[in-house]
């Protein structure tokens, strides 16, 4: 019988080209969101005629017969996500991704599906970097710390790893993965990022053209490398949970050098406004692989100047319109 995954924040970025993949594979489908982010747009429409789609609020439990039948993988994805939510409503990032993932564990005891993936966040591991507390690039291995736990910024950070506790809590019961994402890009990610931010000023013709920490690194991995990844890692044979890095650590590059990039896409020249980084964001993000290449034999496939291209050629053809709410 086919494999049947149930995607929780399936209408979003990660859920949607996840759901594409897993439906490649005769997979079947089920996207649990409450719609409460995203754009409806051709992407989720088309979608919704190969998956079912049921609409629910995590924060509540879900409700016996909501969900029929039994699944043999849940991909947790459903999160409040973004620097600018958690800036602006730290409580609510706090509130609603934790209790979406407590209520999801609760249904998943009750089911009892093979395996439990969570997407979880470079930036649980942001405050140890920091502080000089681990080596560079990140590994999984190190120690959860909050330089500033007022700053509103850390909400976002504590939900994530209040999460993943939470999953590793039932790794006798299942088989448990957690994806630490590291800057994931690619068509239909919303605008509240720093990669369809320049695209969209990029193509508008902004100047000057604002960039903010110009002299910060990333290395940025593109979507359909991330959700190899993330399929990969939720079915590795074994019963011991992992918790590994998901990215690409072959690129990093400086922001000043993706806004030039992002530009020459558009074929614009402006002068850049240079402005400080936002407070609390680090001076280098790179993730440490070995162990997501050591499980899976992963390697990204997709370089940056690739991903740009096909990011950037989507959100030429999807232009923002006044009506566009903030997408995953």
């Amino acid at each position: 019988m086919a494999e049947r995954v149930l995607i929780t924040g399936g209408a979003g970025f990660v859920g949607l080209h996840l759901a594409r993949r897993l439906l490649g594979d005769g997979t079947e489908v089920v996207l649990l969101d409450d719609f409460s982010r995203g754009r409806a747009d051709a992407d989720l429409d088309e979608l919704r005629t190969h998956v079912e789609m049921v609409e629910h609020d995590l924060t509540a439990p879900i409700p016996d017969g909501l969900l029929g039948g039994t699944f043999d993988t849940v991909y947790h994805l459903a999160a409040v996500v973004g620097v600018r939510q958690a800036n602006e409503n730290p409580s609510r990032v706090l509130r609603t991704n934790m209790l979406a993932t407590l209520n999801l564990l609760d249904w998943c005891d009750t089911r009892s599906p093979t395996a439990l993936f969570l997407s979880s966040t470079s930036e649980v591991a942001d405050g140890a970097m920091r502080l000089g507390l681990s080596p560079f690039p990140s590994p999984e291995q190190l120690p959860f710390v909050l330089p500033d736990p007022r700053a509103p910024r850390a909400s976002y950070a504590l939900s994530k790893i209040v999460s993943e506790t939470l999953f590793l809590q039932r790794s006798s019961r299942f088989g448990i993965r957690v994806g630490r994402y590291h800057n994931i890009y690619g068509p239909r990610m919303g605008y509240s990022h720093v990669i369809p931010e320049f695209i969209e000023r990029a193509l508008t013709g902004v100047d000057p053209f604002t960039v903010y920490g110009d002299a910060q690194t990333r290395a940025f991995c593109y979507i359909d490398d991330a959700v190899d990844a993330t399929i990969g890692l939720t079915r590795v044979d074994t019963d011991d949970p992992i918790v590994a890095n998901i990215g690409n650590d072959r690129e990093e590059i400086k922001i000043r050098e993706l806004a030039r990039r992002v530009l020459a896409l558009a074929s614009a020249a402006p002068e850049l406004a240079v402005f400080d980084p936002p407070a609390g964001s680090p001076d280098r993000r790179l993730p440490e692989l070995s162990v997501l290449r050591q499980v899976i034999g992963y390697e990204p496939k997709v370089d940056l100047d690739a991903g740009l291209r096909a990011t950037f050629d989507w959100y030429a053809r999807h232009r923002r319109t006044n009506t566009d709410r903030d997408g995953r």
